[in-house]
Protein backbone atom coordinates (compact mmCIF):
# COMPACT_ATOMS: atom_id res chain seq x y z
CA UNK A 1 0.00 0.00 0.00
CA UNK A 2 1.54 3.64 -0.77
CA UNK A 3 1.94 5.52 2.18
CA UNK A 4 0.90 9.15 2.43
CA UNK A 5 3.98 11.59 3.20
CA UNK A 6 3.14 15.26 4.34
CA UNK A 7 5.38 17.72 4.76
CA UNK A 8 5.27 20.09 7.85
CA UNK A 9 4.42 20.78 11.45
CA UNK A 10 2.52 17.57 13.37
CA UNK A 11 0.56 19.91 15.68
CA UNK A 12 -1.08 21.27 12.58
CA UNK A 13 -1.49 18.89 10.06
CA UNK A 14 -2.96 16.15 12.46
CA UNK A 15 -5.86 18.54 12.73
CA UNK A 16 -6.17 17.53 9.20
CA UNK A 17 -6.74 14.24 9.57
CA UNK A 18 -10.03 12.41 9.73
CA UNK A 19 -11.91 12.16 13.40
CA UNK A 20 -11.62 8.31 14.63
CA UNK A 21 -9.57 7.00 11.57
CA UNK A 22 -6.22 6.00 13.36
CA UNK A 23 -5.78 2.51 14.41
CA UNK A 24 -2.03 3.01 15.66
CA UNK A 25 1.06 5.57 16.35
CA UNK A 26 4.27 4.12 15.84
CA UNK A 27 6.69 6.94 16.70
CA UNK A 28 10.06 8.25 17.72
CA UNK A 29 9.95 11.93 18.63
CA UNK A 30 13.38 13.91 17.90
CA UNK A 31 15.29 13.20 21.50
CA UNK A 32 15.25 15.76 23.48
CA UNK A 33 18.54 18.31 23.59
CA UNK A 34 20.13 15.88 21.45
CA UNK A 35 20.26 17.46 17.46
CA UNK A 36 19.05 21.04 16.34
CA UNK A 37 17.51 20.29 12.96
CA UNK A 38 17.39 24.41 12.29
CA UNK A 39 13.90 25.19 12.32
CA UNK A 40 12.20 27.03 15.20
CA UNK A 41 8.96 24.40 15.25
CA UNK A 42 11.00 21.56 16.00
CA UNK A 43 10.88 19.24 19.11
CA UNK A 44 13.05 18.82 21.36
CA UNK A 45 14.92 22.07 21.48
CA UNK A 46 12.53 23.47 24.61
CA UNK A 47 14.46 24.55 27.63
CA UNK A 48 13.00 22.03 30.64
CA UNK A 49 12.09 18.52 30.19
CA UNK A 50 8.69 19.54 31.45
CA UNK A 51 8.66 21.82 28.31
CA UNK A 52 9.50 19.04 26.40
CA UNK A 53 6.70 16.55 28.17
CA UNK A 54 4.26 19.48 27.26
CA UNK A 55 4.76 19.92 23.55
CA UNK A 56 4.15 15.86 23.27
CA UNK A 57 0.75 16.11 25.54
CA UNK A 58 -0.32 19.27 22.96
CA UNK A 59 0.87 17.04 20.18
CA UNK A 60 -1.36 13.64 21.38
CA UNK A 61 -3.79 16.11 22.36
CA UNK A 62 -4.41 17.00 18.94
CA UNK A 63 -4.20 13.34 17.78
CA UNK A 64 -6.74 11.94 20.17
CA UNK A 65 -9.90 12.48 18.40
CA UNK A 66 -8.11 10.82 15.47
CA UNK A 67 -7.42 7.55 16.93
CA UNK A 68 -10.04 4.97 16.69
CA UNK A 69 -11.44 3.94 20.32
CA UNK A 70 -9.72 0.99 20.51
CA UNK A 71 -6.63 2.64 19.32
CA UNK A 72 -2.76 2.26 20.88
CA UNK A 73 0.07 4.48 20.84
CA UNK A 74 3.87 2.94 20.62
CA UNK A 75 6.13 5.53 21.42
CA UNK A 76 10.42 5.13 21.91
CA UNK A 77 11.78 8.37 23.68
CA UNK A 78 15.51 8.31 24.43
CA UNK A 79 17.36 9.19 27.92
CA UNK A 80 19.44 11.95 28.55
CA UNK A 81 21.74 13.51 31.24
CA UNK A 82 21.08 17.12 32.60
CA UNK A 83 23.76 19.67 32.21
CA UNK A 84 25.16 21.66 28.91
CA UNK A 85 24.59 20.42 25.70
CA UNK A 86 28.22 21.67 24.44
CA UNK A 87 28.35 19.99 21.01
CA UNK A 88 24.85 21.61 20.01
CA UNK A 89 26.02 25.58 20.02
CA UNK A 90 25.90 28.45 22.46
CA UNK A 91 23.20 28.15 25.77
CA UNK A 92 21.32 30.89 25.00
CA UNK A 93 18.36 29.09 23.73
CA UNK A 94 18.76 31.68 20.11
CA UNK A 95 21.08 32.40 17.56
CA UNK A 96 21.88 35.82 16.17
CA UNK A 97 18.22 35.93 14.05
CA UNK A 98 16.34 35.07 17.59
CA UNK A 99 15.99 31.66 16.44
CA UNK A 100 15.49 28.92 18.80
CA UNK A 101 18.40 26.16 19.23
CA UNK A 102 19.34 22.89 20.60
CA UNK A 103 22.29 24.46 22.19
CA UNK A 104 20.75 24.39 25.59
CA UNK A 105 21.45 23.67 29.26
CA UNK A 106 19.30 20.38 30.18
CA UNK A 107 17.28 21.32 33.13
CA UNK A 108 14.34 19.99 35.18
CA UNK A 109 12.47 20.07 38.22
CA UNK A 110 15.08 18.89 41.10
CA UNK A 111 17.77 17.97 38.49
CA UNK A 112 21.52 18.34 39.55
CA UNK A 113 24.43 18.30 37.42
CA UNK A 114 24.79 15.22 35.74
CA UNK A 115 21.67 13.76 36.91
CA UNK A 116 20.26 11.18 34.68
CA UNK A 117 16.97 13.05 33.45
CA UNK A 118 14.55 10.32 33.14
CA UNK A 119 13.26 11.85 30.20
CA UNK A 120 11.04 8.75 29.13
CA UNK A 121 9.61 8.69 32.40
CA UNK A 122 8.54 12.03 32.33
CA UNK A 123 7.07 11.88 29.09
CA UNK A 124 4.97 8.79 29.91
CA UNK A 125 3.29 10.43 33.15
CA UNK A 126 2.88 13.24 31.48
CA UNK A 127 0.96 11.53 28.71
CA UNK A 128 -0.40 9.23 31.42
CA UNK A 129 -2.26 12.42 33.17
CA UNK A 130 -3.88 13.74 30.58
CA UNK A 131 -5.54 10.78 30.24
CA UNK A 132 -3.40 8.23 28.42
CA UNK A 133 -3.64 4.59 29.48
CA UNK A 134 0.17 3.42 29.57
CA UNK A 135 0.04 -0.05 29.48
CA UNK A 136 3.59 -1.23 29.10
CA UNK A 137 7.45 -0.26 29.20
CA UNK A 138 9.49 -2.25 26.89
CA UNK A 139 13.35 -1.92 27.35
CA UNK A 140 14.60 -1.84 23.34
CA UNK A 141 18.23 -3.45 23.99
CA UNK A 142 20.59 -2.61 21.62
CA UNK A 143 23.39 -5.44 20.92
CA UNK A 144 25.57 -2.42 18.96
CA UNK A 145 25.23 0.49 21.55
CA UNK A 146 26.92 3.62 20.29
CA UNK A 147 30.23 3.78 22.16
CA UNK A 148 31.09 5.92 25.28
CA UNK A 149 33.83 7.52 26.46
CA UNK A 150 32.67 7.59 30.09
CA UNK A 151 34.59 6.04 33.18
CA UNK A 152 32.38 6.41 36.37
CA UNK A 153 29.31 4.57 34.89
CA UNK A 154 28.44 1.81 32.38
CA UNK A 155 27.53 2.39 28.45
CA UNK A 156 23.89 2.71 27.99
CA UNK A 157 22.85 0.02 25.72
CA UNK A 158 18.69 0.67 25.85
CA UNK A 159 16.13 2.55 25.05
CA UNK A 160 12.33 2.72 26.28
CA UNK A 161 9.14 2.32 24.26
CA UNK A 162 6.04 2.79 25.72
CA UNK A 163 2.46 1.00 24.72
CA UNK A 164 -0.15 3.67 25.54
CA UNK A 165 -3.90 3.22 24.73
CA UNK A 166 -7.06 5.82 24.51
CA UNK A 167 -9.46 3.53 26.35
CA UNK A 168 -9.17 0.82 28.67
CA UNK A 169 -10.00 -1.77 26.42
CA UNK A 170 -7.82 -1.49 22.75
CA UNK A 171 -7.12 -3.97 20.27
CA UNK A 172 -4.03 -6.22 20.99
CA UNK A 173 -3.35 -9.00 19.06
CA UNK A 174 -0.93 -11.09 21.10
CA UNK A 175 -0.67 -13.91 18.48
CA UNK A 176 0.88 -11.74 16.12
CA UNK A 177 4.29 -10.93 17.65
CA UNK A 178 4.87 -14.12 19.72
CA UNK A 179 8.18 -15.34 20.48
CA UNK A 180 9.25 -19.01 20.02
CA UNK A 181 9.79 -21.65 22.58
CA UNK A 182 13.41 -22.53 23.12
CA UNK A 183 11.99 -25.46 25.14
CA UNK A 184 8.90 -27.04 25.83
CA UNK A 185 7.06 -24.05 28.37
CA UNK A 186 7.06 -25.97 32.00
CA UNK A 187 4.13 -26.68 33.71
CA UNK A 188 2.48 -24.13 35.83
CA UNK A 189 -0.42 -23.95 38.49
CA UNK A 190 -2.30 -21.69 40.38
CA UNK A 191 -3.03 -21.36 43.92
CA UNK A 192 -5.19 -24.51 43.99
CA UNK A 193 -3.13 -26.52 42.08
CA UNK A 194 -4.86 -26.13 38.82
CA UNK A 195 -2.79 -25.88 35.57
CA UNK A 196 -2.84 -22.90 34.04
CA UNK A 197 -2.34 -22.18 30.43
CA UNK A 198 -1.86 -18.98 29.04
CA UNK A 199 -2.95 -18.75 24.92
CA UNK A 200 -2.33 -21.00 22.38
CA UNK A 201 1.50 -22.01 23.66
CA UNK A 202 1.76 -24.11 20.47
CA UNK A 203 2.47 -20.86 18.53
CA UNK A 204 5.40 -19.68 21.01
CA UNK A 205 5.29 -17.61 23.94
CA UNK A 206 4.08 -14.53 25.05
CA UNK A 207 6.07 -11.58 23.80
CA UNK A 208 8.37 -9.98 26.50
CA UNK A 209 9.07 -6.49 27.39
CA UNK A 210 13.09 -6.93 26.45
CA UNK A 211 13.47 -6.67 22.71
CA UNK A 212 17.08 -7.50 21.81
CA UNK A 213 17.34 -5.02 18.24
CA UNK A 214 20.50 -3.76 16.64
CA UNK A 215 20.51 -0.20 15.53
CA UNK A 216 20.40 0.78 11.82
CA UNK A 217 21.66 3.86 9.75
CA UNK A 218 21.95 4.72 6.27
CA UNK A 219 25.17 3.96 4.36
CA UNK A 220 27.41 6.50 4.25
CA UNK A 221 25.44 8.92 5.82
CA UNK A 222 25.26 9.90 9.88
CA UNK A 223 21.72 9.96 9.80
CA UNK A 224 20.05 7.61 12.51
CA UNK A 225 16.76 5.39 11.35
CA UNK A 226 14.54 3.31 13.00
CA UNK A 227 15.49 0.00 13.29
CA UNK A 228 12.37 -1.97 11.10
CA UNK A 229 11.98 -4.38 13.53
CA UNK A 230 10.52 -1.97 16.15
CA UNK A 231 7.54 -0.85 14.21
CA UNK A 232 6.86 -4.36 12.80
CA UNK A 233 6.04 -5.89 16.29
CA UNK A 234 3.90 -2.45 17.26
CA UNK A 235 2.23 -2.63 13.98
CA UNK A 236 1.61 -6.45 13.98
CA UNK A 237 0.53 -6.27 17.46
CA UNK A 238 -1.91 -2.85 17.40
CA UNK A 239 -3.48 -3.23 13.93
CA UNK A 240 -5.36 -5.52 11.49
CA UNK A 241 -4.24 -4.74 6.86
CA UNK A 242 -5.79 -2.75 6.27
CA UNK A 243 -6.08 0.00 9.32
CA UNK A 244 -4.31 3.06 8.74
CA UNK A 245 -1.07 3.69 10.91
CA UNK A 246 0.28 7.69 11.62
CA UNK A 247 3.59 8.65 12.02
CA UNK A 248 3.66 12.19 13.20
CA UNK A 249 7.66 12.71 13.42
CA UNK A 250 8.19 10.21 10.59
CA UNK A 251 11.86 10.65 9.74
CA UNK A 252 13.48 9.04 6.63
CA UNK A 253 9.52 6.98 6.78
CA UNK A 254 10.58 4.14 8.26
CA UNK A 255 7.26 3.27 9.81
CA UNK A 256 5.41 3.50 6.56
CA UNK A 257 7.78 1.80 4.57
CA UNK A 258 6.82 -1.14 7.14
CA UNK A 259 3.13 -0.55 7.24
CA UNK A 260 2.98 -0.88 4.10
CA UNK A 261 4.90 -4.50 3.74
CA UNK A 262 2.68 -5.18 6.26
CA UNK A 263 -0.38 -4.65 4.14
CA UNK A 264 -1.35 -1.37 6.47
CA UNK A 265 -2.34 2.28 4.81
CA UNK A 266 -0.31 5.05 6.80
CA UNK A 267 0.28 8.66 7.42
CA UNK A 268 3.73 9.92 7.69
CA UNK A 269 4.28 13.34 8.63
CA UNK A 270 7.49 15.17 8.98
CA UNK A 271 8.87 18.82 9.24
CA UNK A 272 12.34 18.84 8.09
CA UNK A 273 11.90 19.22 4.20
CA UNK A 274 15.36 17.50 4.04
CA UNK A 275 13.73 14.32 5.57
CA UNK A 276 10.75 14.28 3.62
CA UNK A 277 12.88 14.49 0.21
CA UNK A 278 14.50 11.48 1.76
CA UNK A 279 11.66 9.53 2.42
CA UNK A 280 9.28 10.01 -0.80
CA UNK A 281 12.93 9.16 -2.65
CA UNK A 282 13.28 5.93 -0.65
CA UNK A 283 9.10 4.98 0.21
CA UNK A 284 7.67 6.20 -3.03
CA UNK A 285 10.27 6.68 -5.82
CA UNK A 286 13.24 4.38 -5.80
CA UNK A 287 13.73 1.01 -5.57
CA UNK A 288 16.41 0.55 -3.46
CA UNK A 289 16.79 -0.82 0.14
CA UNK A 290 16.92 2.22 2.80
CA UNK A 291 20.41 0.03 3.82
CA UNK A 292 21.44 0.75 -0.14
CA UNK A 293 20.95 4.42 -0.09
CA UNK A 294 23.76 6.56 0.20
CA UNK A 295 25.92 4.23 -1.46
CA UNK A 296 28.32 6.04 -3.69
CA UNK A 297 27.72 5.46 -7.39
Amino acid sequence: MRPTLINGNALVKVKELEDNSIQSVVTSPPYWGLRDYGDIEQFGCEPTVEDYAANLVALFDEIKPKLKEDGTIWINIGDSYSGFSGNLGGASGSDQNGKRNAGVVKRGANLKKRDLVGVPWVAAFALREAGWYLRCDIIWHKPNPIPESVTNRPTRAHEFIFLLSKSEKYFYDMDAIREPLVAPPPNQFNSKGGRVIVGDVSKGKNARDVWSIPTASIRNSHIAVFPEEIPEKCILASTKPGDIVLDPFSGSGTTCRVASRLNRNSIGIELSEKFHNLAVKITLNDSKSLEDYGKKE
